[in-house]
């Protein structure tokens, strides 16, 4: 099988650690995988029918999605719709949807929240992916200059996240995440002629993580 692409464009660093999680997650099933980070530029010579497919991760800062997959999508939208592909959308958001303790509303207001975002990004492209799969990400203080770490506390107290500058919060859900991609490796091996591991996968997003309310869907 053809290599899958896993392209991102992050800001403090948690998107390419998911990314990179990503394509650790496909190597180990024995196929390729080659990481493309934007925020450098894009290759001259990519040719992205030389991918088996796509994987995309994109963080969230205020609202919208990094400039630098939005110009990407934009740049290769036609190829990209030749293409089995998948989004992950890196966001607070997300973590409020998935945090359990919370408040029915507040996570039906997160889960609002995301969606929204994916729409603009979809209508920002004009590119909507084969699959998408929300990420929650991490609030990196220790990354922020004074401004940005002010701004993003109050953000995380909006969003009911740890407003404790002293320390970094991760988020992300690496099982869910791990069983998203084995669950795409499987249906791109079974396309491929290959017998998917049907120990492998997930159907739904409530089969990986848990079910979030019912506005997230």
């Amino acid at each position: 099988m053809k290599p899958v692409l896993v392209a991102f464009a992050t800001r403090e660093g948690q998107t390419r650690k998911i990314a990179e999680h990503v394509a650790g997650t496909i190597r180990a099933r024995g196929d390729e995988a080659e990481l493309l980070d934007l925020g450098t530029g894009t290759r001259v010579d990519l040719d992205l029918s030389s991918f088996a497919a796509v994987v995309l991760a994109a963080s969230v800062h205020l609202g919208r999605h990094e400039r630098e997959m939005v110009e990407f999508v934009k740049a290769h939208r036609t190829e990209l719709e030749e293409l089995p592909t998948a989004f992950l959308s890196v966001s607070l958001s997300e973590a409020g949807v998935e945090d359990m303790t919370a408040p029915f509303d507040a996570r039906a207001k997160a889960a609002i929240d995301v969606k929204k975002m994916i729409d603009d990004f979809c209508a920002a492209t004009g590119f909507h992916p084969s699959r998408v799969w929300p990420v929650a990400g991490a609030l990196l203080y220790s990354e922020y200059g004074a401004l940005v770490r002010f701004v993003m506390r109050r953000i995380a107290r909006h969003a009911g996240q740890s407003t404790d500058t002293a320390h970094d919060h991760e988020y992300t859900d690496w099982k869910g995440l791990h069983r998203f991609v084995d669950a795409l490796m499987m249906e791109l091996e079974e396309d491929d002629g290959r017998p998917g591991d049907r120990r492998y996968g997930v159907a739904t997003r409530s089969q990986a993580r848990g079910s979030p309310p019912s506005q997230a869907r």
